[in-house]
Parts: structure tokens; C-alpha cells; sequence
């Protein structure tokens, strides 16, 4: 894997104003887009327009969880999903530590794993994904191993990898050639280093493979005093990456529009004419002003500001994913508004009345680079753990008013509302 974010030479170019895939466009409508090859680089840019001509919707087709009844249909604590070719879902409950299986109708078929050390059994596990074959592979550092469930009944598996005993938020990652890629952290004299450790469909270790970087560094605060705190600017764009299905990486640089997707035969750029959101002054001063209050807290009571300001615009994006159909979800930046904050103590000085919040949007890209257009998901929507995206429907999260979680499938419509 390689993750290239430069511009390459040699250009042949090829303006193209007609979509790709017309054949999956319910609507008529015909982005205009320009194709470039650079090199071993093929541009896909979208000037205007999308393949929706609108908005498309998130319907909800069935609902898994609930706030009483048997004890497989109350969930904990989600923290990872995954869904088969048959969509049958499994989700990981970080709180009991055991997956839980259920058909495409919802419906409770089994539960995989316990809390233990032995086989079968896992701590602290973060992460979930599929095989190509079928198999259930779970990341847990608690065990310092992957725990790898069938491909029959009662079967399982160990692979043992070093976590150090640390733990991450980061997706579980599995390719079409059946290997398992682990996102872990090591200490060093420089702090903590990340990359994957990539196994091979029998479990061995294949690879060690380092995180993508870049030679930009976002800008910084900085508070010294018996030890250095840094917190990033708010704001200030930063590189993202997800592992395509194919294995390759999918990588942005967030203050561009402008997305990367390893290929074999090279790269694929998409990219979007789009303005960046604006950052209104009062947003500003309120993340301004946190980050004043927690260096004050942790390091220095009379800490000011000594970085660059935050900037005028947001970046484009602040996610990108991959889904099982090859298809790139970009996770957008939005306007913020503000809201009450509910939980707002008088008492606490670090307690705000108001939180800015931001809609969840996606855009939408086939494999091809071709723009379909954004979705909007429903009030209670969680982009954590990560949705699972695949053709025409989207599985993820929701959280209600008392907070009852559950996976829920949705269908994308376009035009729905």
C-alpha cells in the first residue's frame, strides 16, 4: 500500500461531460464532470450537478433492539457492526463483551463470545469485521489477540498480536483477498507510533504496514509545564484514510476536496467543486474558549492563546469510508448551530449553556468517481460506531431520546424528503 497525496506530471487530458454508471441514475440527471490522466493518476472531478439531482433520504426497513423485553434484543453498548451478504448483522456489545447475531428480518439467531481469557472469549474487545469466507474476526487487546469465530458452528480461532495494552476507537479492516487489517499503537521516544498489522486468511502475519502520512502538520497550541500539551487548532484541515474493500487505502487531505483511492493500476482522485462551510464568530469564540479553559485546567491558570486563530471556513470533510460495494462515503463538515446544552451545571466553569452541533451529511461516490450525490440520515443517527454501507442500504446506530440504542437498516431513497 502506498498513500500518495502529490501531484504527478505528464498529464493527458480528457473532458468528459456525461456521468459514468448512467444505468444506476434514477432521476435522469447527468452530473458534469471532467476526467484528467496524470501520469498513473486518473482524475474524477464534478463540476456541478450529481446523478440524485437531490437529496437522498435514509427510510428505515428494520429496527433491531429494544428498551424492554428478552434479554437478545436489549443492547448495551454497541461498539462495531458488520453485516454478510445475506444481511444478517452482528454487533459487538462493548458492555457485555459478547457479539450478538441476528437475521436479515432482525430476528435473534445467536450470540458468538464472552467475557473470559480463554478461547471463544475476549476483554476489552473494540472491533468486529468479516471474512470473505464467512469467519468473524474480533479485535481484542484485552487478549492482545484477534479472536476468530467459525467457519462452523462452535469453531473458533487465535491470532495473537502485541497491543501493549492499549486501545483504539479505529475500525477492524478486512479485504477481498481475506486478509485482516489491525490498527494498532506502539510508544516510542516520539510519542505513539500507529500502523497495521496485516495477518493473511490463515492467521499468520503477513505485513506491517505504517499509518499514511504527510509532510503537513496541522497547526497548534501549545502548553508547557511539567510536561507539553498540544491540541490541534480547531478546524484546521487534517488527513483522513479508510481501507477500501480492495485492500488499497482511500486518503484526503481534509481542506481540499480532493480524495484519493489506491489502485492497482494506480490512483484514482476524486474531486468536487464545493465551498467550505463557514465558521460563524460565536462557534469561533466557543471553541476558542474551550481549549483556553483546558489549558488553564491541566496546565497553566493564566494560559493564552498562542497559535494561529481559527480559521474563517471549515475543511470539506471530517470522514471518509469505504463501503462493501466499493462506493466512497465522505463524511462532510456542515454549518454549526447552536443548541441548548441540557446537561449545562451553573456550578461548573467548564460547563457551557450552549453546544454547537453540525448536521450529518454524506456524499456519495460510486467506485468509478462518479458523484451521486448527498444523503441525509435521521435525527438519531450515530456515525460511531462506523455504518455499513452496501449498494442501496445503510445499517447503523440510532440513539433515542432516553437513549435506547439500535441497529437499524435503512434504505436509501432518493427524493424521499
Amino acid at each position: 500500500m502506498r498513500a500518495d497525496l502529490r501531484w504527478m506530471g505528464g498529464a493527458a487530458v480528457t473532458c468528459v461531460l456525461t456521468a459514468c454508471g448512467a444505468d444506476a441514475d434514477p432521476s435522469g440527471a447527468v452530473p458534469q464532470t471532467v476526467v484528467e490522466t496524470i501520469g498513473d493518476t486518473t482524475v474524477v472531478r464534478t463540476l456541478s450537478g450529481s446523478v440524485w439531482d437531490g437529496e437522498a433520504s435514509l427510510v428505515p426497513e428494520v429496527s433491531i433492539g429494544e428498551l424492554d423485553g428478552p434479554d437478545e434484543y436489549l443492547l448495551g453498548s454497541i461498539r462495531s457492526i458488520a453485516v454478510d451478504d445475506d444481511r444478517n448483522v452482528y454487533a459487538l456489545d462493548g458492555q457485555a463483551q459478547h457479539v450478538r447475531v441476528f437475521d436479515s428480518a432482525g430476528v435473534y439467531v445467536k450470540t458468538l463470545g464472552r467475557r473470559g481469557e480463554g478461547p471463544g472469549e475476549f476483554i476489552r474487545a473494540e472491533a468486529i469485521a468479516l471474512l470473505p469466507d464467512g469467519r468473524l474476526v474480533v479485535r481484542a487487546p484485552g487478549n492482545m489477540r484477534i479472536e476468530v469465530f467459525g467457519p462452523g458452528d462452535g469453531e473458533t480461532e487465535q491470532w495473537a498480536y502485541n497491543s501493549r495494552g492499549l486501545y483504539s476507537a479505529a475500525s477492524l479492516y478486512t479485504d477481498a483477498s481475506g486478509r485482516t487489517l489491525v490498527h494498532t499503537v506502539d510508544p516510542s521516544q516520539e510519542g505513539l507510533v500507529t500502523h497495521f498489522i496485516v495477518f493473511g486468511p490463515d492467521g499468520v502475519q503477513v505485513d506491517t504496514l505504517s499509518e499514511p502520512s504527510l509532510a503537513y502538520k496541522p497547526p497548534v497550541v501549545t502548553a508547557e509545564r511539567q510536561g507539553t500539551t498540544t491540541l490541534v487548532v480547531p478546524f484546521s484541515p487534517v488527513l483522513l484514510w479508510t481501507v477500501h474493500p480492495s485492500g488499497h487505502l482511500v486518503t484526503g487531505l481534509s481542506g481540499e476536496y480532493r480524495i484519493d483511492v489506491e489502485r492497482d493500476d494506480g490512483i484514482l482522485r476524486i474531486e468536487r467543486n464545493a465551498d467550505p462551510p463557514p465558521v460563524h464568530d460565536d462557534e469561533r469564540a466557543y471553541h476558542r474558549e474551550r481549549i483556553v479553559r483546558r489549558m488553564r485546567r491541566v496546565r497553566i491558570p493564566d494560559w493564552t492563546w498562542n497559535g494561529p486563530p481559527i480559521p474563517d471556513h471549515k475543511p470539506f470533510y471530517q470522514e471518509l469510508l469505504a463501503g462493501r460495494d466499493g462506493r466512497i462515503w465522505v463524511r462532510l463538515q456542515t454549518e454549526g448551530h447552536p443548541v441548548e446544552n441540557v446537561d449545562h451545571d451553573p456550578e461548573d466553569p467548564d460547563s457551557s449553556p450552549v453546544i454547537w452541533q453540525e448536521l450529518t451529511r454524506y456524499d456519495v461516490f460510486e467506485p468509478d468517481g462518479t458523484y451521486l450525490g448527498v444523503v441525509v440520515p435521521p435525527d438519531g443517527f450515530s456515525v460511531f460506531p462506523d455504518p455499513i454501507f452496501d449498494g442501496d442500504h445503510v445499517w447503523a446506530l440510532t440513539r433515542d431520546q432516553l437513549g435506547i440504542e439500535r441497529v437499524v437498516r435503512f434504505r436509501i431513497e432518493v427524493g424521499a424528503g
